[in-house]
């Protein structure tokens, strides 16, 4: 393949908006890049360091030395450039940079699409290859999508971690997709949230402390496998979202931090630059390079790799100047604690890909109450479209954990979360942080006897999918893995040779299509419109009972029993005189219960209860989740 030209003008537009942090297309000339130079093919590299003093490039065209491949300054602008001629794909690099003080410190490319496996740290000459993809129809059909009135229910992965090969090894990007794509497609999960995949050097991050933002983490493959990871799903309508982490990163020798020693990524004033909790380093979002070079990634991922959405990890750590820092005054120029940098940040970035991207998804991970975070800017918001309910998953799992005697004193964990459901577009979240560190794997988090923990289990997966917002779901809770997870092995696959296991997965797998064939439960996820409480003071018996609605009226009964109370004629005021029937039920026996279902129509009898003129009367299973639907006549 011919090599591209390098055209100096465009080059020149392409320092002023670098440097003005209006560059939104940085990835496109910064890193290495194959070219042809004045007739010569090779490669250029360009970076940026203002306070270097010297910068080479080195690797094994040169014998890691750097004398004979200096770095020209592109005038005061803080970026360095070089044409190397005869440099090949695959070439190993990094930038020998010389401090002011004398010192040398050899770097990763901030910018290199393509990394070394660890613990080898180098950059790799690698040019993003025209890739040949299949989705088209997936996308034009995301263009039209109304994603606020759709069901969205996402399957959080871990690429090292879900299934693993021979010997512990990891699986391609290529096996991956195969093995993934057919399971989901099979459980009927909407969307895949993809843990970080940018390089990072310490497994035990998770991928949330990275080096190379815009390298595809070398751990299973090359660039090409990963986007044909991403085709395969969108070719079986299988949305992909990535975890992003523009918040921190970490202070390994090679990466960012101190990159050409002076703060160019991070604050120049420690206490706002180190992040004491994580052991890494805060952006500093008020560097228009900075602003460059996160946005750009963020389109990076979009333009270069299809995906449909970002999910913004540790949005609170980049919103509040004291973060992790709660007992030191650390203010702003108004006095407040807000990162005024970052909040200003936030909205550029989120209107710059709202503008180049049809129908995206940005989910904020974020844990406090900030107002307005998935408003426009326009409208004084973040700009964010979609927010985790942090709030929702703390007060349900303190719920689901206390014992059945006390939970009656507790009720108020459950009913709370609707009074400010709709105040956001909420994501509900069970995602892999509440099942580390000592926390206990869901089911292991129930309380009661083995039988008793797949009940409750259901029930709040039930719960979950009734309740108003979107979904997500960490892998191994849908068949019950009873050990925390593990990143450094697979999950216990093995379990699904146990009844209760296999049962509990063919619940999931039901409840997933149940939710998606009844837009009850999704329609009106925002409005307030889409959902009433039929009884939400029942403490004593610990059931809650509500209604989910549709644009057309259509409504659902649901029916959560969250003790161990057995009921033969348990009475629901309800809000139409008609025949109603069950369509799910949790205790079913395919499902692990015991089969006390309404396997019978029931009707509607003319006397009032809870504030209604006629009620029902049904049969209720301790533990239980039950879905009935109004019979109307034509």
């Amino acid at each position: 393949m011919p090599r591209k030209k390098l055209n100096a003008f465009l080059f020149e537009k392409d320092v002023n908006r670098f440097i003005s942090g209006e560059h939104f297309e940085s990835y496109k000339f910064m890193g290495s890049k194959l070219i042809n130079y004045r007739g010569k093919d090779g490669a250029s590299f360009c970076v940026f360091a203002p306070n270097a003093k010297d910068v080479r490039v080195v690797g094994n065209f040169n014998g890691w030395n750097g004398e004979k491949h200096r770095m020209y300054k592109v005038l005061n602008t803080g970026l360095w450039w070089l044409f190397i001629e005869g440099i090949e794909d695959g070439e190993l690099y990094k930038y020998e940079i010389h401090k002011q003080d004398g010192s040398i410190v050899f770097k990763a490319d901030p910018y290199a699409v393509y990394s070394e496996l660890r613990p080898n740290t180098a950059s790799i000459v690698t040019e993003l290859k025209e890739y040949g993809w299949n989705d088209r129809d997936w996308l034009e059909k995301r263009e039209k999508t109304n994603i606020y009135e759709s069901p969205v229910n996402i399957y959080e992965v871990h690429l090292g971690s879900w299934m693993r090969g021979e010997n512990n090894r990891f699986l391609t990007y290529r096996e991956i997709a195969d093995k993934l794509c057919e399971y989901v497609l099979d459980m009927g999960y909407t969307h895949v949230e993809i843990m970080p995949v940018s390089e990072y050097p310490l497994d035990e991050s998770w991928g949330y402390q990275p080096t190379g933002y815009y390298s595809v983490t070398s751990r299973y493959g090359r660039i090409e496998d990963f986007k044909y990871l991403i085709d395969k799903l969108h070719q079986n309508n299988i949305g992909v979202i990535l975890d992003w982490v523009p918040g921190h990163f970490c202070r390994d020798e090679h990466g960012l931090y101190c990159f050409d020693g002076g703060h160019v990524y991070e604050s120049d004033n420690p206490l706002l630059a180190d992040n004491w909790d994580w052991g890494t380093a805060n952006f500093d979002y008020g560097k228009k390079a900075v602003q460059s070079f996160l946005i750009s990634n963020a389109l990076y991922w979009f333009e270069e790799f299809h995906v449909d959405g970002l999910r913004v990890d540790a949005v609170a750590a980049m919103l509040y100047l004291d973060y992790g820092k709660q007992h030191m005054n650390i203010r702003n120029k108004y006095g407040g604690r807000e990162n005024i940098e970052a909040v200003d940040f936030l909205k550029k970035l989120n209107k710059a890909i709202f503008e180049r991207v049809k129908n995206p998804l940005m989910i904020a991970e974020e844990s406090t109450a900030w107002p307005l975070v998935t408003y426009p800017v326009h409208d004084g918001g973040l700009g964010f479209n979609y927010k985790w309910n942090m709030g929702w998953m703390n007060d349900i799992l303190r719920y689901m954990q206390t014992d059945f005697q006390y939970r009656r004193d507790n009720h108020n964990l459950v009913t709370f979360s609707i009074m400010y459901a709709f105040s956001e577009n909420f994501i509900l979240p069970l995602s892999h942080d509440e099942v580390v560190h000592g926390k206990k794997s869901l089911i292991d988090k129930m309380p009661g006897s083995y039988e008793e923990k797949f009940a409750n289990l259901r029930a709040l997966y039930g719960y979950m999918m009734s309740h108003p917002g979107k979904k997500l779901l960490f892998m191994g809770g849908e068949f019950g893995q009873f050990i925390e997870w593990r990143f450094y092995e697979s999950l216990e696959w093995f379990l699904l040779k146990y009844p209760m296991h296999d049962a509990l997965k063919t619940y999931v797998k039901d409840l997933n299509r149940f939710y998606r064939y009844n837009s009850e439960l999704f329609e009106l996820d925002h409005k307030m419109e889409g959902f009433e409480w039929i009884d939400a003071s029942n403490a004593n018996q610990s059931v809650f009972s509500f209604i989910r609605r549709n644009k057309n009226g259509d409504f659902l009964v649901v029916v959560c029993n969250f003790n161990k109370g057995k009921y033969e004629d348990f009475r629901i005021g309800v809000p139409e005189n008609c025949e109603y029937v069950e369509v799910f039920n949790s205790d079913r026996d395919v499902y692990g219960g015991s089969n006390f279902i309404n396997d019978e129509v029931v009707k509607a009898k003319k006397e009032e209860w809870h504030g209604r003129e006629q009620h029902i009367n049904i049969k209720v299973a301790p533990l239980s989740f039950i879905v009935l639907k109004p019979v109307k006549k034509a």
